[in-house]
Protein backbone atom coordinates (compact mmCIF):
# COMPACT_ATOMS: atom_id res chain seq x y z
CA UNK A 1 0.00 0.00 0.00
CA UNK A 2 1.23 3.35 -0.90
CA UNK A 3 0.38 6.83 -1.53
CA UNK A 4 2.54 8.52 -4.62
CA UNK A 5 3.28 12.55 -4.63
CA UNK A 6 4.75 14.01 -7.68
CA UNK A 7 5.80 17.98 -6.95
CA UNK A 8 6.62 20.01 -10.15
CA UNK A 9 8.25 17.44 -12.06
CA UNK A 10 10.25 18.11 -14.79
CA UNK A 11 12.23 15.84 -17.04
CA UNK A 12 14.10 16.67 -20.13
CA UNK A 13 16.02 14.65 -22.69
CA UNK A 14 19.08 17.33 -24.07
CA UNK A 15 16.32 20.52 -25.15
CA UNK A 16 13.50 18.14 -25.45
CA UNK A 17 10.67 18.19 -21.82
CA UNK A 18 9.20 15.29 -21.82
CA UNK A 19 7.20 16.50 -18.26
CA UNK A 20 6.96 20.19 -17.36
CA UNK A 21 6.22 21.14 -13.89
CA UNK A 22 4.08 18.65 -13.47
CA UNK A 23 2.66 17.75 -9.86
CA UNK A 24 0.20 14.54 -8.83
CA UNK A 25 -1.37 13.11 -6.30
CA UNK A 26 -2.30 9.21 -5.87
CA UNK A 27 -3.82 8.30 -3.04
CA UNK A 28 -3.41 4.83 -1.37
CA UNK A 29 -5.60 1.62 -3.12
CA UNK A 30 -6.09 3.77 -5.97
CA UNK A 31 -6.32 2.67 -9.48
CA UNK A 32 -5.24 5.42 -11.52
CA UNK A 33 -4.91 6.11 -15.26
CA UNK A 34 -2.52 7.78 -17.18
CA UNK A 35 -4.37 8.59 -20.27
CA UNK A 36 -3.65 10.87 -23.90
CA UNK A 37 -1.81 10.20 -27.06
CA UNK A 38 1.79 9.05 -27.95
CA UNK A 39 4.14 11.30 -26.69
CA UNK A 40 2.38 12.62 -24.42
CA UNK A 41 5.13 12.12 -21.09
CA UNK A 42 2.80 8.99 -19.96
CA UNK A 43 5.23 6.23 -20.24
CA UNK A 44 8.58 8.89 -18.45
CA UNK A 45 6.03 9.74 -15.88
CA UNK A 46 5.86 6.32 -14.91
CA UNK A 47 9.37 5.41 -15.11
CA UNK A 48 10.08 8.72 -13.32
CA UNK A 49 7.67 7.16 -10.02
CA UNK A 50 9.89 3.76 -10.93
CA UNK A 51 13.22 5.12 -10.47
CA UNK A 52 14.07 3.72 -13.91
CA UNK A 53 14.19 8.06 -14.98
CA UNK A 54 15.14 10.49 -12.62
CA UNK A 55 13.79 14.24 -12.71
CA UNK A 56 15.66 17.17 -13.27
CA UNK A 57 13.34 19.08 -10.83
CA UNK A 58 10.90 18.22 -8.39
CA UNK A 59 10.41 15.81 -5.68
CA UNK A 60 9.22 12.23 -5.88
CA UNK A 61 7.13 10.70 -2.61
CA UNK A 62 6.34 7.28 -2.18
CA UNK A 63 4.12 7.21 1.63
CA UNK A 64 5.91 10.83 2.45
CA UNK A 65 9.53 9.56 1.43
CA UNK A 66 11.03 11.41 -0.87
CA UNK A 67 13.02 8.96 -3.09
CA UNK A 68 14.72 10.73 -5.71
CA UNK A 69 17.51 8.93 -5.16
CA UNK A 70 16.49 5.54 -4.57
CA UNK A 71 17.36 2.95 -6.92
CA UNK A 72 14.16 0.92 -8.39
CA UNK A 73 14.91 -2.13 -6.56
CA UNK A 74 14.43 -0.34 -2.93
CA UNK A 75 11.10 1.16 -4.39
CA UNK A 76 9.35 -2.19 -3.92
CA UNK A 77 7.23 -1.43 -6.83
CA UNK A 78 6.24 -4.02 -9.57
CA UNK A 79 6.35 -2.70 -13.35
CA UNK A 80 5.27 -3.96 -16.34
CA UNK A 81 7.00 -2.78 -19.49
CA UNK A 82 5.41 -2.35 -23.03
CA UNK A 83 7.77 -4.11 -24.18
CA UNK A 84 7.72 -7.28 -22.32
CA UNK A 85 11.64 -6.85 -20.82
CA UNK A 86 11.57 -10.78 -20.88
CA UNK A 87 14.70 -12.82 -19.84
CA UNK A 88 15.53 -14.20 -22.66
CA UNK A 89 17.43 -17.19 -21.26
CA UNK A 90 14.84 -18.27 -19.13
CA UNK A 91 11.44 -20.24 -19.42
CA UNK A 92 7.73 -18.61 -18.69
CA UNK A 93 8.09 -20.53 -14.99
CA UNK A 94 11.59 -18.72 -14.42
CA UNK A 95 10.48 -15.54 -15.93
CA UNK A 96 7.18 -15.01 -13.87
CA UNK A 97 9.17 -16.31 -10.72
CA UNK A 98 12.15 -14.14 -11.00
CA UNK A 99 10.46 -11.36 -8.68
CA UNK A 100 10.46 -14.12 -5.78
CA UNK A 101 13.71 -14.85 -6.48
CA UNK A 102 15.50 -11.66 -5.68
CA UNK A 103 17.66 -10.84 -3.07
CA UNK A 104 15.27 -8.28 -1.66
CA UNK A 105 11.83 -10.39 -2.14
CA UNK A 106 13.09 -13.89 -1.78
CA UNK A 107 10.65 -16.45 -1.03
CA UNK A 108 10.68 -20.19 -0.53
CA UNK A 109 10.00 -22.35 -3.48
CA UNK A 110 6.83 -23.86 -2.17
CA UNK A 111 5.10 -20.15 -2.38
CA UNK A 112 7.05 -19.16 -5.44
CA UNK A 113 4.78 -22.77 -7.12
CA UNK A 114 1.66 -21.61 -5.66
CA UNK A 115 1.89 -17.97 -6.99
CA UNK A 116 2.85 -18.64 -10.62
CA UNK A 117 0.48 -21.89 -10.95
CA UNK A 118 -2.49 -18.95 -9.63
CA UNK A 119 -1.21 -16.04 -12.09
CA UNK A 120 -0.68 -18.57 -14.92
CA UNK A 121 -4.06 -19.94 -14.35
CA UNK A 122 -5.52 -16.58 -14.17
CA UNK A 123 -3.50 -15.41 -17.57
CA UNK A 124 -4.10 -18.91 -19.83
CA UNK A 125 -0.75 -19.94 -20.10
CA UNK A 126 -0.21 -22.70 -17.59
CA UNK A 127 0.50 -25.01 -20.48
CA UNK A 128 3.33 -22.46 -21.60
CA UNK A 129 5.36 -22.46 -18.28
CA UNK A 130 8.30 -24.82 -20.08
CA UNK A 131 8.55 -22.29 -23.33
CA UNK A 132 11.15 -19.59 -24.01
CA UNK A 133 10.39 -16.08 -24.67
CA UNK A 134 11.40 -16.67 -28.69
CA UNK A 135 8.67 -19.27 -28.90
CA UNK A 136 6.11 -17.35 -27.82
CA UNK A 137 3.65 -15.26 -29.74
CA UNK A 138 3.45 -11.21 -28.52
CA UNK A 139 0.47 -11.68 -26.87
CA UNK A 140 1.77 -14.44 -25.02
CA UNK A 141 4.82 -12.53 -24.10
CA UNK A 142 2.72 -10.20 -22.69
CA UNK A 143 0.88 -12.06 -20.40
CA UNK A 144 4.43 -13.41 -19.22
CA UNK A 145 5.41 -9.93 -18.17
CA UNK A 146 1.89 -9.29 -16.46
CA UNK A 147 2.31 -12.71 -14.74
CA UNK A 148 5.51 -11.40 -13.46
CA UNK A 149 4.18 -8.29 -11.96
CA UNK A 150 1.19 -10.00 -10.20
CA UNK A 151 3.00 -13.12 -7.77
CA UNK A 152 4.51 -9.92 -6.00
CA UNK A 153 2.68 -7.83 -3.58
CA UNK A 154 4.53 -4.62 -4.08
CA UNK A 155 3.34 -1.19 -2.65
CA UNK A 156 2.87 -0.10 -6.53
CA UNK A 157 1.88 -2.04 -9.74
CA UNK A 158 3.02 0.14 -12.53
CA UNK A 159 1.85 -1.06 -15.73
CA UNK A 160 2.81 0.49 -19.09
CA UNK A 161 -0.17 -0.13 -21.70
CA UNK A 162 -0.20 -4.04 -20.47
CA UNK A 163 -2.86 -5.37 -22.76
CA UNK A 164 -2.12 -3.68 -25.95
CA UNK A 165 -0.91 -7.15 -27.55
CA UNK A 166 -3.65 -9.32 -26.57
CA UNK A 167 -6.60 -10.10 -28.43
CA UNK A 168 -10.20 -8.43 -27.90
CA UNK A 169 -11.99 -11.42 -25.97
CA UNK A 170 -8.76 -12.00 -23.90
CA UNK A 171 -8.26 -7.67 -23.19
CA UNK A 172 -12.31 -7.58 -22.05
CA UNK A 173 -11.54 -10.59 -19.66
CA UNK A 174 -8.17 -9.08 -18.00
CA UNK A 175 -9.89 -6.23 -17.83
CA UNK A 176 -11.82 -7.16 -14.98
CA UNK A 177 -9.30 -9.16 -13.75
CA UNK A 178 -6.84 -6.57 -13.39
CA UNK A 179 -9.42 -4.23 -11.43
CA UNK A 180 -10.39 -7.43 -9.00
CA UNK A 181 -6.47 -7.93 -8.82
CA UNK A 182 -6.18 -4.53 -7.31
CA UNK A 183 -8.95 -4.38 -4.95
CA UNK A 184 -7.87 -7.89 -3.43
CA UNK A 185 -3.94 -7.04 -2.82
CA UNK A 186 -5.28 -3.59 -1.29
CA UNK A 187 -2.82 -2.40 -3.57
CA UNK A 188 -1.89 1.07 -5.54
CA UNK A 189 -2.10 0.95 -9.17
CA UNK A 190 -0.98 3.25 -11.88
CA UNK A 191 -2.05 2.60 -15.30
CA UNK A 192 -0.76 4.00 -18.84
CA UNK A 193 -2.79 3.14 -21.56
CA UNK A 194 -3.84 5.11 -24.81
CA UNK A 195 -7.20 3.02 -25.19
CA UNK A 196 -10.24 5.52 -24.03
CA UNK A 197 -12.17 1.84 -22.99
CA UNK A 198 -9.57 0.59 -20.45
CA UNK A 199 -9.41 4.21 -19.23
CA UNK A 200 -13.21 4.63 -18.32
CA UNK A 201 -13.79 0.96 -16.93
CA UNK A 202 -11.03 0.62 -14.93
CA UNK A 203 -9.98 4.22 -13.70
CA UNK A 204 -11.10 5.45 -10.17
CA UNK A 205 -9.39 8.92 -11.07
CA UNK A 206 -7.77 9.68 -14.66
CA UNK A 207 -5.11 12.08 -15.69
CA UNK A 208 -4.85 12.61 -19.27
CA UNK A 209 -1.45 13.88 -20.42
CA UNK A 210 -0.71 16.42 -23.11
CA UNK A 211 3.11 17.36 -24.41
CA UNK A 212 4.44 16.66 -20.84
CA UNK A 213 1.45 18.69 -18.82
CA UNK A 214 -2.04 17.64 -17.42
CA UNK A 215 -4.75 18.58 -19.25
CA UNK A 216 -7.47 17.51 -16.75
CA UNK A 217 -7.15 15.11 -13.70
CA UNK A 218 -10.85 13.67 -12.78
CA UNK A 219 -13.11 10.46 -12.75
CA UNK A 220 -14.27 9.12 -15.99
CA UNK A 221 -17.37 10.94 -15.98
CA UNK A 222 -16.11 13.94 -15.88
CA UNK A 223 -14.04 13.18 -18.44
CA UNK A 224 -16.80 12.34 -20.72
CA UNK A 225 -19.85 15.13 -19.79
CA UNK A 226 -17.78 17.72 -18.52
CA UNK A 227 -14.31 17.76 -20.17
CA UNK A 228 -11.70 20.66 -19.70
CA UNK A 229 -11.39 21.33 -23.18
CA UNK A 230 -11.88 20.42 -26.91
CA UNK A 231 -9.01 18.46 -26.90
CA UNK A 232 -10.17 16.22 -23.60
CA UNK A 233 -13.85 15.88 -25.24
CA UNK A 234 -12.00 14.47 -28.55
CA UNK A 235 -10.20 11.83 -26.67
CA UNK A 236 -13.31 9.98 -25.22
CA UNK A 237 -15.81 8.33 -26.59
CA UNK A 238 -16.50 6.31 -30.36
CA UNK A 239 -17.86 7.81 -32.96
CA UNK A 240 -15.32 11.33 -31.90
CA UNK A 241 -17.38 14.14 -30.52
CA UNK A 242 -18.83 16.43 -33.46
CA UNK A 243 -17.56 19.89 -32.42
CA UNK A 244 -18.84 22.67 -34.84
CA UNK A 245 -19.12 26.24 -34.76
CA UNK A 246 -22.16 28.11 -33.44
CA UNK A 247 -23.24 31.98 -33.51
CA UNK A 248 -25.28 33.16 -30.51
CA UNK A 249 -28.45 35.63 -31.15
CA UNK A 250 -29.96 37.55 -28.85
CA UNK A 251 -33.88 38.56 -29.20
CA UNK A 252 -36.31 39.99 -27.40
CA UNK A 253 -34.57 38.70 -24.26
CA UNK A 254 -34.04 34.99 -25.93
CA UNK A 255 -30.61 33.45 -26.76
CA UNK A 256 -30.60 31.15 -29.31
CA UNK A 257 -27.89 29.18 -31.53
CA UNK A 258 -27.10 29.23 -35.19
CA UNK A 259 -25.27 26.75 -36.33
CA UNK A 260 -24.38 24.38 -39.50
CA UNK A 261 -26.38 26.85 -41.75
CA UNK A 262 -29.58 25.79 -40.22
CA UNK A 263 -32.34 28.88 -40.82
CA UNK A 264 -33.68 28.76 -38.03
CA UNK A 265 -31.98 29.12 -35.08
CA UNK A 266 -31.63 26.27 -32.27
CA UNK A 267 -33.38 27.06 -28.62
CA UNK A 268 -31.03 26.91 -26.08
CA UNK A 269 -31.58 25.70 -22.38
CA UNK A 270 -32.18 28.79 -20.15
CA UNK A 271 -29.50 28.11 -17.23
CA UNK A 272 -27.28 27.24 -20.06
CA UNK A 273 -28.57 30.77 -21.86
CA UNK A 274 -27.55 32.24 -18.86
CA UNK A 275 -23.74 30.99 -18.77
CA UNK A 276 -23.34 31.71 -22.53
CA UNK A 277 -24.79 35.24 -21.75
CA UNK A 278 -22.02 35.60 -18.52
CA UNK A 279 -19.28 34.13 -20.73
CA UNK A 280 -19.82 37.07 -22.95
CA UNK A 281 -18.95 35.28 -26.25
CA UNK A 282 -20.59 35.83 -29.51
CA UNK A 283 -18.99 32.97 -31.16
CA UNK A 284 -18.71 29.36 -29.55
CA UNK A 285 -18.14 26.13 -30.48
CA UNK A 286 -20.61 23.40 -29.63
CA UNK A 287 -19.85 19.88 -28.92
CA UNK A 288 -22.35 16.87 -29.33
CA UNK A 289 -22.12 12.87 -28.66
CA UNK A 290 -23.07 10.79 -31.99
CA UNK A 291 -25.78 9.71 -29.82
CA UNK A 292 -27.67 13.29 -29.59
CA UNK A 293 -27.75 13.47 -33.96
CA UNK A 294 -30.60 11.79 -35.39
CA UNK A 295 -30.91 11.18 -38.66
CA UNK A 296 -33.80 10.57 -41.70
CA UNK A 297 -34.20 10.18 -45.09
CA UNK A 298 -37.06 12.02 -45.89
CA UNK A 299 -37.32 16.16 -45.22
CA UNK A 300 -38.34 16.87 -41.35
CA UNK A 301 -39.29 20.22 -40.65
CA UNK A 302 -36.41 22.02 -38.97
CA UNK A 303 -33.99 19.73 -39.20
CA UNK A 304 -30.64 20.07 -41.12
CA UNK A 305 -30.07 18.56 -44.76
CA UNK A 306 -26.76 16.57 -45.94
CA UNK A 307 -25.82 13.80 -47.77
CA UNK A 308 -24.21 10.51 -46.59
CA UNK A 309 -20.42 10.60 -46.36
CA UNK A 310 -19.87 7.28 -44.97
CA UNK A 311 -21.81 4.51 -43.64
CA UNK A 312 -19.35 1.86 -41.32
CA UNK A 313 -21.16 -0.80 -39.78
CA UNK A 314 -19.53 -2.21 -36.94
CA UNK A 315 -21.49 -5.06 -35.35
CA UNK A 316 -23.93 -3.66 -32.95
CA UNK A 317 -23.92 -0.28 -34.28
CA UNK A 318 -23.55 1.84 -37.64
CA UNK A 319 -21.70 4.99 -37.68
CA UNK A 320 -23.11 7.40 -40.28
CA UNK A 321 -20.93 10.31 -41.41
CA UNK A 322 -22.95 12.97 -42.99
CA UNK A 323 -21.40 15.76 -44.69
CA UNK A 324 -23.53 19.56 -44.14
CA UNK A 325 -21.91 21.96 -46.10
CA UNK A 326 -18.20 20.85 -45.85
CA UNK A 327 -18.72 19.82 -42.34
CA UNK A 328 -18.55 16.25 -41.34
CA UNK A 329 -21.14 15.31 -38.13
CA UNK A 330 -20.59 11.76 -36.94
CA UNK A 331 -23.98 9.74 -35.68
CA UNK A 332 -24.58 6.50 -34.32
CA UNK A 333 -27.59 4.35 -36.46
CA UNK A 334 -28.93 1.15 -35.87
CA UNK A 335 -27.14 -1.37 -36.88
CA UNK A 336 -29.11 -2.81 -39.99
CA UNK A 337 -28.98 0.99 -41.66
CA UNK A 338 -28.09 0.54 -45.14
CA UNK A 339 -27.15 3.66 -47.55
CA UNK A 340 -25.11 4.69 -50.24
CA UNK A 341 -22.60 7.30 -50.75
CA UNK A 342 -24.10 10.85 -50.93
CA UNK A 343 -27.52 10.30 -50.36
CA UNK A 344 -29.66 12.58 -48.81
CA UNK A 345 -30.10 12.94 -45.43
CA UNK A 346 -31.72 15.89 -42.66
CA UNK A 347 -30.05 15.45 -38.85
CA UNK A 348 -31.85 16.72 -35.83
CA UNK A 349 -29.83 18.27 -32.99
CA UNK A 350 -30.44 17.40 -29.09
CA UNK A 351 -29.26 20.56 -28.20
CA UNK A 352 -30.20 19.50 -24.19
CA UNK A 353 -26.95 17.47 -23.93
CA UNK A 354 -25.01 19.86 -26.33
CA UNK A 355 -21.16 20.59 -24.65
CA UNK A 356 -20.04 24.51 -25.09
CA UNK A 357 -16.81 25.80 -25.81
CA UNK A 358 -15.06 29.12 -26.03
CA UNK A 359 -14.67 29.75 -29.91
CA UNK A 360 -11.07 31.12 -29.41
CA UNK A 361 -9.61 28.87 -26.58
CA UNK A 362 -11.61 25.93 -26.50
CA UNK A 363 -11.91 25.54 -23.19
CA UNK A 364 -15.65 24.43 -21.78
CA UNK A 365 -17.85 26.63 -20.69
CA UNK A 366 -21.25 25.00 -20.02
CA UNK A 367 -23.14 22.10 -20.64
CA UNK A 368 -27.02 20.91 -19.81
CA UNK A 369 -27.24 17.23 -18.56
CA UNK A 370 -29.55 14.92 -18.73
CA UNK A 371 -30.73 15.30 -15.48
CA UNK A 372 -31.72 18.96 -16.21
CA UNK A 373 -28.28 20.30 -14.59
CA UNK A 374 -26.57 22.73 -15.77
CA UNK A 375 -22.82 22.04 -15.57
CA UNK A 376 -20.90 25.22 -15.18
CA UNK A 377 -17.13 25.90 -15.60
CA UNK A 378 -14.75 24.55 -12.44
CA UNK A 379 -18.69 21.86 -11.32
CA UNK A 380 -17.45 18.48 -10.98
CA UNK A 381 -19.82 15.78 -12.26
CA UNK A 382 -21.64 13.82 -9.01
CA UNK A 383 -20.05 10.46 -8.19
Amino acid sequence: MARITLENITKKYREKAALIDLSLDVADNEFFVLFGPAGAGKTTLLKTIAGIEFPQEGRVKIDGRVVNLVEPMYRNVSMVFENYALYPHMNVYDNIASPMRSRLYRKDEAHIREQVTRVTKMLRIDELLDRKPNQLSNGQRQRVAIGRCLVRSPNVFLMDEPLAHLDAKLRHFMRGELKEMQSAFNTTTIYVTHDYMETMSLADRIAVLDEGRIRQLGTSLEMYYTPSDEFVARLFGEPEINIFDGELEEKEGVLTLRALGQEEPLPLEEDVAAALRAAGRGKVHVGLRGGDVSFRFSEEPGWIRGSVYTNEPIGNKVIMVVDVRGTQIYLVAPNDTQTEIDRPVWIGLNMKNAIFFEAESGQYIVRHDAEGVCRKRGKTWPS
